[in-house]
């Protein structure tokens, strides 16, 4: 264990606690008591990142078993910035589900499976070899699952049970390619992955399927179906952690993969193939939440869309100058936490939208505008980060990798950021056009809780002001990387 280490268990032990004591406390007292553990996460937050600006990148062995016996924990700038967002997104998304309790069936059901899959993200965040990463996906699938059933509806069981399917055989698939490296090299430290031979069949077989599972539980393009129902058709702070968080932690996985293997001497074609499908992803999700008629569909279309960006990342960085490389690494990172807070507050706004209309129909915003500024002020807010206008995180984000491509030498990836952005601007206009359009005199809007408003509204101003504070967030977020010692332009 290096100095610091005793800082990552606690990352699992509040969690764990929140979970057994919603579990079983009585509902009235679910909220109060989850609500109540938010400074024990904050303060088990607060204690990794003091031990990382002291010691730097943290290795931690619970009980003293070595690989590969032992579960292997590593705290880099990358996985602490994981977890930083993580308890940043949970937090008000537990703020927004305990004021939504009174109004809404099963928000006081979530909590136990709430505090689960923040167990299973920070064990994908800190996991430092590849099979305690498919134990964490696995709970995190099922804590998932069960989140979008809570809903009980006609509409969401159906996609609870499709998103079961796609995770189960996404997790399938991971653990053949899993069991096929362990064969092949005895180790599954994800640090002896770079060791492996770029001409054995076995491993290439063995990645292709671990690609492949976790390309599907990202709802990358064409393997993205089963994302708008179970986004769309979830409670909307479920909604928020599944956009924000969970389809992350699988991308997640694989960009640790790809660094691991020092994809800069190879892999070009894989490369160029996965920039192609996320170009694709970009363009069908935001021409698809464009044509949607509800309101929560068109927010879950969107992030198809934006889950494209993140795969540019691949051919920006396989083969090309250091610098384009860096570049490419920073505005991947940096659209990766501004699209997890825009989406969050972007589908808690949504949330309160629907409720005070009594409808998820975009058409029954007409004269909402008057009468719910704060929540369209939300949308709209996060909307300009997803369009990737100044000063945004989005705009940083799509520059830098708009630098990338131009300093490696590919500018068709310049034209799917640019035309992704209107895309954007597209979909999020046609909420906002319809919120101002004065149909029939209402005033029956109902009202949402204070907590609401101010939780979806938080989180969208961070995707906005993240923007302004990129450069000091990408030092941090570089130690213990590759691209540790760079400065971005």
């Amino acid at each position: 264990m290096t100095a610091g280490g005793w800082a990552l268990p606690w990352l699992f032990v509040v969690p764990l606690i929140g979970a057994l004591v919603s579990l079983l406390a009585v509902e009235p007292w679910r909220a109060r008591l989850s609500l109540a553990l938010l400074p024990a996460l904050w303060w088990a937050t607060g204690a990794l990142i003091a031990a990382l600006a002291e010691h730097g990148v943290i290795a931690y062995v619970p009980g003293g078993w070595d690989a590969p016996l032992g579960i292997a924990l590593r705290a880099d700038g990358l996985a602490v910035g994981m977890v930083v967002l993580t308890t940043v997104v949970f937090s008000l998304c537990a703020i927004y589900s305990a004021g939504q309790v009174q109004h809404a069936d099963g928000h006081e059901q979530l909590w136990p499976l709430a505090w689960f899959l923040l167990v299973a993200l920070n064990s994908i965040w800190l996991s430092a070899d590849i099979f305690n990463l498919y134990v964490g996906l696995e709970l995190l699938g099922l804590a998932a699952v069960g989140l979008v059933a809570l809903k009980g509806s006609a509409e969401a069981l159906p996609a609870a049970m499709r998103y079961l399917l796609a995770a189960l055989l996404g997790s399938l698939a991971y653990l053949l390619g899993v069991a096929l490296l362990y064969a092949a090299t005895g180790s599954l430290a994800i640090a002896d992955l770079a060791s492996l031979g770029a001409d054995n069949v076995s491993t290439g077989v063995a990645l292709a399927l671990m690609a492949l599972g976790l390309m599907l539980k990202t709802a990358l393009f064409p393997l993205h179906t089963w994302l708008p129902p179970a986004h769309g058709g979830a409670l909307p702070p479920v909604s928020a952690l599944l956009s924000a968080l969970v389809v992350k932690a699988s991308f997640y996985i694989l960009l640790r993969l790809w660094l691991a293997l020092d994809a800069e001497t190879g892999m070009v074609a894989a490369a160029q193939l996965l920039g192609l499908l996320g170009s694709a992803a970009v363009f069908w999700g935001g021409w698809m939440a464009w044509r949607q008629t509800r309101l929560k569909y068109l927010v879950a279309y969107s992030t198809v869309a934006q889950i494209g960006y993140l795969f540019l990342f691949f051919p920006l960085v396989t083969g090309t100058p250091g610098g384009a490389a860096q570049l490419a690494w920073d505005g991947t990172l940096l659209m990766l936490i501004a699209h997890a807070l825009a989406k969050a507050g972007m589908f808690l706004a949504a949330g309160n939208l629907v409720f005070a209309m009594g409808s998820g129909q975009i058409a029954d915003l007409n004269g909402i505008g008057r009468f719910r500024p704060l929540s369209l002020l939300s949308f709209g807010v996060a909307g300009v980060s997803l369009m990737g206008l100044p000063p945004s995180g989005g705009f940083t984000a799509k520059w830098l990798l708009l630098q990338s491509a131009l300093a490696s030498g590919q500018g068709a990836w310049v034209a799917v950021l640019m035309l992704g952005g209107l895309l954007s601007a597209v979909y999020v206009f046609k909420v906002l056009r319809h919120a101002f359009v004065e149909g029939p005199t209402r005033d029956t809007f109902r009202s949402a809780p204070l907590a609401m408003e101010l939780s979806a509204l938080l989180l969208a101003l961070a995707s906005l002001l993240i923007g302004l504070g990129a450069h000091d967030l990408l030092i941090w977020m570089r130690i213990g990387s590759p691209f540790e010692a760079g400065v971005s332009a």
